[in-house]
């Protein structure tokens, strides 16, 4: 019988196969930045620091997007993607994306990058490679550096297999007894708290240390015959998953959990090409893994290694270095002049790293922690550096007797170690630590910082795209703006007594909060450009985002498209939007730029009929940011901030702008235009300063 079944009203209008798929989007991606590796005029330490970090996200990628996928097909849950696909049929397809890229990633070192730095005196030998004296000096490294770390563990009736950590690098050892002839198999993990490059003769020649553990494998074994050995690694599931309930502490639940994660299932398994079928097929048994989770891996294994090279001094192969400047409202000159003078006078956008952080956002905190006019300082945390001087500003605050409460983000992904370490030692400094709300991690970066000014209170803030981290700032590109704007201070007291107390706050003065706010007020301007195309009026979308999955959102884009507005979105990392369709989406274009900098900002532009609205903040476009956190957009209302954000698109959109364009089809077509889209905002800012 045939089914007559209506198909739902926005499939049977914008069609079935409307979205590209999320994590093939993302190995799209990630083939980007590998491309920045294959850029020959690039610097090579540069083009290896890529690799390192090519290899750090595929790791990612398997600890939580594939990982995610296996628990779905695992526990019989069949939900399929937006684009139709099983769990099953996803990994099928990942696992064919994957080893391409893998082997090209591999190839690329070994047969280019490899060899260049040879070429520039950085040597990664292989043992047989050395001289007698480089050789004597690391038997004796070996004997006092690494050979008491070492655990070799058997597998035997007596020994079972052993357990395998998550990203560990470890050798396969085979090893047989003379006396009785039997072979049997040993597990040796390379360790992780000693370099993995070990130093030879000059410094810039290096040994990885599998290679002398390897050749001193019989000191291991003493009186056994050492026969094949071959390395393997393998990557587990890493998510944390903690079941909230406010009866329970936070922390303990989620210390519980963290100390769980290292023994998740394994979801990949790295070999070395030339492990045999054998000791293979035992691994595979031992670790109860199918042969579709394994990569065959030419050459070195995890070359998240290579980040340890661009340490090398060696200036003339890398990048040169960049100094951020510091926004000419903010610049001190002669007369010294606060920060919080300065905002008085008006709102400052700030765009990193080409604006120093340390002179803006970082001297925003640290004058409000010594100001003795300064009351209170609120502040949410989800990421930042080992040695945060944000954090110390905070404690010195909270010392001084100012009343300082911080918003701690505890379940920032695998970053829940240290955030739980910062809540502690702000804790013991005596501010106020909070972890945010049941079911909803905190993503937005806010700080309110109230001041007494003659008989009242003024309220300074800072909303940015970016976490209070100087280390990224240096790294990521992010937008934030400074201001003293009553009506943005009265919104984020708003904001933090919800997120501190029993609040259920939903709308707010010039904000869009999601969980409740942000889907809606961005479907309602973007119904709005509908209308203005409808009746002839001024109308367009401009978005940047780190990724657009919404299929909601993305609806919403289809139609105004069908209505004539003009879209232009510019999307670093996934997006499953397909542009270019004649009758859905011939009216968007989609670009990415991946380069020096990561680009993390997320700001948006409607064109409202000739009175555009620009607006920046911490939400991607996708479900977790707009239904599961707690998320900040603000209007920028400075006329001089909205120019640079509208400089910014229309730079980062020329047809000369180097950069990948998305097609219909779901491939990224790099365009060879001639403008480096990041060296023309290092230039422009420079000559801002100068």
């Amino acid at each position: 019988m045939v089914s007559t079944a209506i198909p739902p009203p926005e499939e049977h209008v914008l069609g079935a196969d409307r979205f590209l798929n999320r994590e093939l989007s993302w190995l799209d991606y990630s083939a980007r930045v590998l491309g920045l590796a294959e850029n020959s005029h690039a610097p090579l330490l540069e083009r290896a620091k890529i690799l390192a970090i090519f290899a750090s996200n595929l790791d990612e990628f398997y600890m939580v997007r594939v990982a995610g996928l296996k628990r779905r097909q695992s526990t019989g849950i069949s939900v399929r993607s937006a684009d139709g696909l099983s769990p099953r049929a996803q990994l099928e397809l990942i696992a064919e994306r994957t080893r391409d890229l893998v082997e090209r990633h591999a190839r690329l070192f070994a047969d280019v990058v490899q060899p260049e730095l040879e070429k520039q005196g950085i040597r990664i030998l292989h043992w047989a490679e050395l001289s007698e004296d480089d050789t004597a000096q690391l038997r004796e490294y070996f004997r006092e550096r690494i050979f008491p770390v070492l655990t070799p563990l058997a597998v035997d009736p007596a020994h079972p297999f052993p357990y395998i950590s998550g990203l560990s690098l470890n050798i396969a050892v085979i090893v047989r007894d003379p006396a009785l002839g039997a072979e049997r198999f040993a597990r040796v993990k390379v360790p992780n708290n000693v370099p993995r490059f070990v130093p030879v003769a000059d410094g810039q020649t290096v040994l990885p240390l599998e290679e002398l553990i390897a050749a001193h494998l019989s000191s291991l074994f003493p009186g056994m015959d050492v026969g094949e050995h071959h390395l393997f690694r393998v990557t587990r599931n890493a998510d944390v998953e903690v079941e909230e309930d406010r009866d329970e502490d936070l922390l303990q639940a989620l210390e519980r959990e963290l100390a769980r994660r290292r023994f998740g299932p394994a979801v990949r398994l790295e070999i070395g090409e030339t492990m045999d079928q054998h000791m293979l097929d035992l691994l595979i048994r031992e670790m109860d893994m199918s042969y579709a989770d394994v990569l065959r891996v030419p050459g070195l294994l995890d070359l998240s290694a290579l980040w340890s090279l661009y340490d090398f001094d060696a200036p003339a192969l890398k990048d040169p270095p960049f100094v951020p400047a510091t926004h000419p409202r903010l610049s001190e000159g002669e007369t010294a002049k606060s920060v919080f003078a300065t905002l008085r006078e008006g709102d400052v956008l700030v765009h990193h790293p080409y604006d120093s952080f340390a002179t803006s956002v970082q001297r925003f905190i640290e004058q409000a922690a010594v100001d003795p006019d300064v009351l209170a300082i609120k502040q949410t945390l989800y990421r930042t550096s080992g040695d945060s001087p944000i954090v110390e500003a905070l404690a010195e605050a909270a010392t001084a007797g100012k009343q300082v409460v911080v918003l701690v983000e505890v379940k920032a992904r695998f970053d829940e170690e240290a955030n739980i370490s910062w809540a502690k030692m702000l804790e013991r400094a005596g501010c106020h630590v909070v972890y945010g709300l049941v079911g909803l991690k905190t993503h937005c970066k806010a700080a309110l910082v109230v001041r007494r000014e003659g008989g009242a209170l003024r309220r300074y803030c800072h909303i940015g795209t970016g976490n209070y981290n100087p280390t990224t700032a240096r790294l990521y590109e992010d937008l934030g703006v400074l201001t003293a704007d009553p009506r943005v201070g009265a919104d984020l007291t708003d904001l933090f007594n919800a997120l501190t107390g029993y609040s259920r706050q939903t709308s707010y003065r010039s904000l869009l909060v999601a969980p409740y706010g942000i889907r809606t007020g961005l479907l309602e301007r973007i119904e709005r450009e509908t209308s203005h195309a409808v009746a002839g009026e001024e109308c367009g979308i401009d978005i940047k985002v780190n990724s657009l999955v919404d299929e909601e959102l993305i609806d919403a884009l289809y139609r105004a498209s069908n209505a004539g507005v003009p879209i232009r979105l510019l999307v670093r990392g996934i997006c499953t939007l397909r542009p270019e369709v004649t009758g859905l989406s011939e009216n968007i274009r989609v670009r990415s730029i991946v380069g020096r900098f990561l680009e993390h900002s997320r700001a948006m532009c409607f064109r409202n009929g000739g009175s555009p609205e620009w607006w920046l903040g911490s939400a991607d476009l996708m479900h977790r940011n707009l239904d599961r956190r707690v998320e900040v957009l603000l209007r920028v209302g400075d006329p001089t901030g909205a120019d640079h954000l509208r400089d910014m698109f229309e730079t980062a959109m020329r047809d000369d702008t180097i950069a990948w364009d998305l097609r219909q089809d779901g491939n990224w077509e790099h365009t060879k235009g001639s403008t480096d889209y990041q060296l023309e905002l290092m230039i422009a800012h420079k000559n801002r300063t100068d």
